[in-house]
């Protein structure tokens, strides 16, 4: 099983990577467009990081980036995904190697993605509703 193979939820787009670059982030963004419904758009919600923002990064039509102002964790819902997956799912273990690693981070993140409850109640910010 390679890096970008480690498994698939409906509806959900995983890349798996020993790093994050610009190059990573352009195949993620390619991962997620494919998962998108026909005729939707999806806004995705990013940190700072310099490969979000980078001017090479690829993104496709039917995604729209949305940076976060700088220092503002609060306000993306990603951090109480890792937050819970830390606390959850990898902590404790003492890791044989990368594959290890990889293995207990991709069963950790299908573990979540699959629950759709649990994907909302970790994500959802009551303060921040829109009503349309």
């Amino acid at each position: 099983m390679n890096d970008l193979d480690r498994g698939s939820v409906e509806n959900c787009a995983i890349t798996a990577s020993p790093m994050a670059n610009t190059e990573i982030m352009s195949m993620h963004l390619a991962e997620i467009s494919r998962v998108i419904a026909p005729n939707a758009h999806a806004a995705l919600v990013l940190d700072g990081a310099g490969y979000h923002v980078a001017a090479d990064l690829v993104v496709p039509d039917n995604i729209t980036l949305v940076p976060l102002p700088p220092y503002a964790p609060e306000l993306n819902p990603v951090e109480n995904v890792w937050e819970y997956l830390r606390g959850n799912k990898l902590s404790i273990t003492v890791y044989d190697d990368y594959e290890h690693i990889l293995d207990a981070s991709c069963e950790a993140w299908m573990f979540f993605a699959n629950d759709k409850q649990r994907v909302a109640s970790i994500t959802t910010r009551h303060w921040a509703q829109v009503n349309l």
